[in-house]
């Protein structure tokens, strides 16, 4: 019978049944003088390193490396300091010099590792104030005082801290998103590490990671008896699905969004369903859709690859997504429509959740080729005089491709197809379908500006220059500036604008008041029609 690779089995005697792993020698991780293989130390760095933009998602996150003795994590520190100097990363170990051997391999090691997080971060560490040190190393993982905000300054982020048992139990941050493991443990060591990683911090970190390079299998064996026996033979809800599984489930997500578009009647897309029913379970997909796309990058998923092969002992299965990033970020503008204007969630009026972090999904590079190729070959037929079913064919093609757009947009493309029909477009080589509709929407948020100065007698320049600036609720009056805005007001007219709106007479401290959310909205959702 084959031996397994790691095996807890026993023999009729009682005796255990060991698996390969069993003999496979320490030499192939450590070397004669403890310092480690270089060859599986190299691996490791560059696993870490290869993976490394994506697991911290471009550096938002920091990670641990356990090591399995003080001379190896010398080693790794020299290895990252000076093969791989662009990550920030400093080593921590117990700091006591005996005379045991290797004394001056220790010593030397903790010098340099101190002289080398005193450069990065302009300290003073010595071994001496070794305690100083670690407590400062604890402070910068965790962002916390003195270092509290410095997500927002990469230059005072440590990257990776190497440890051997230090920091492995007791240490929380939820900006710790990796544990690599070059050591095998077992039982409440194992989960103590593991926990390192468990403090979740919403969408951009659904799950640690911990990935391991000693003994895999061993340690494989070991987390499944470590928390089979501590979570009493019921781990469910303790591992995140692996990448098949994400990319199985986004799959299965996506069918049902699908299918909630279908029963409305809409099958590109190009808008949401009429019902608030269908729109609150469209909204609840979308959710779950994008957290397990989320999950699946963290594990090695992008959009250029959406066919994947995965090894198991039985062989090999193979996972295409059934939809590309163009598909999903027409998905994400219809869940960007869900918003009210100005793109904010909320209200008593929404009769579903919404999450505002969504609507910050980048959908500007949704590919609009299909649609622009569309419609030149519409527009060709039309100028040379095309027979009527042809050009409504073709134009309910151009339709059917209107669900890269949102809903202005949209509204624009139908304003553009009619100014092309009544041979009123100046038709220009070489101009897409898109450049037209941001000509129009152009000169559309033109008209809405001059029709609000005209209405309200306000300083046209400080308008469009607080329009500009993209500001939002928080930033709006930042400096005075809305305020000094608002100030330009004519009274007069803007008492005569509101008057005559609503149809009855308004007293001036009224009037003040309309002007300020009128003036409010019209800038944070970008103008629109005074209607």
């Amino acid at each position: 019978m084959a031996l397994p690779m790691a095996s807890d089995a026993t023999d009729g005697d009682g005796k255990p049944i060991h698996g390969i792993e069993y003999y496979v020698p320490r030499s192939q991780y450590c070397g004669a003088d403890g310092t480690g293989n270089s060859e599986h130390l190299r691996a490791v760095v560059d696993d870490i390193c290869g993976g490394w933009q994506r697991r911290s998602l471009a550096g938002t996150f920091h990670a641990i490396l356990a090591t399995s003795s003080i001379a190896e994590a010398i080693s790794y520190y020299r290895i990252f300091r000076d093969e791989h100097p662009g990550l920030k990363t400093t080593a921590l170990f117990d700091p006591n010099i005996d005379n045991n051997g290797g004394a001056v391999y220790k010593e030397d090691g903790l010098v340099e590792v101190l002289e080398g997080y005193n450069a990065t971060f302009g300290k003073h560490c010595t071994i001496p104030s070794h305690a100083a040190f670690k407590r400062d190393v604890a402070a910068r993982l965790a962002h916390k005082k003195p270092y509290a905000g410095i997500e927002k300054k990469r230059d005072e982020q440590l990257d990776l801290l190497i440890v051997v048992d230090q920091m492995l139990t007791g240490f929380d941050s939820k900006w710790v998103n990796t544990l690599y493991l070059d050591k095998v443990l077992e039982y409440e060591h194992l989960i103590q590490a593991f926990s390192r990683t468990n403090r979740l911090f919403g969408p951009e970190k659904p799950f640690g990671t911990v990935r391991w390079y000693r003994y895999p299998h061993t340690m494989e064996q070991n987390m499944h008896a470590a928390f089979g026996l501590y979570s009493g033979d019921r781990p469910l809800g303790l591992f995140a699905s692996k990448l098949e599984g994400n990319l199985r489930w986004a799959n299965d997500v996506y069918g049902q969004i699908v299918g909630v578009f279908k029963i409305a009647g809409i099958e590109s897309f190009d808008r949401l369903p009429d019902s608030d029913e269908a729109c609150a379970k469209f909204a609840k997909l979308f959710k779950e859709l994008t957290d397990t796309l989320e999950a699946a990058k963290i594990q090695g998923f992008n959009w250029d690859e959406l066919t994947y092969e995965f090894e198991h002992e039985d062989g090999k299965t193979t996972v295409a997504l059934c939809f590309d990033e163009s598909a999903y970020l027409v998905l994400a503008l219809r869940y960007k429509e869900l918003f009210g204007p100005g793109g904010e969630a909320g209200g008593e009026d929404v009769p579903y959740d919404i999450h505002g972090y969504l609507t910050e999904i980048d959908t500007g590079h949704i590919d609009t080729a299909y649609m622009n190729a569309n419609f030149e070959k519409w527009l060709k037929r039309l100028t040379a005089g095309g027979e009527q079913s042809e050009l409504d064919a073709m134009l309910d093609d151009l339709h059917g491709s209107f669900a890269t757009l949102d809903q202005e947009q949209q509204r624009l493309a139908e304003i553009v197809i009619q100014a092309a029909q009544g041979f009123d477009l100046a038709i220009e080589p070489g101009k897409t379908f898109m450049d037209y509709i941001n000509e129009f929407a152009v000169r559309g948020k033109a008209g809405q500006v001059t029709a609000l100065v005209e209405a309200l007698g306000i300083d046209e320049g400080k308008l469009r220059r607080l329009m500009a600036g993209h500001v939002t609720e928080g930033n709006i009056n930042e400096f005075g500036r809305f305020d000094s805005l608002k100030r330009t007001a004519d009274p007069r007219r803007a008492k005569a604008f509101f008057e005559q709106r609503e149809g009855k007479t308004i007293p001036p401290f009224k009037v003040s008041i309309m002007l300020d959310k009128l003036l409010r909205e019209f800038v944070l959702s970008g103008g629109f029609d005074l209607g």
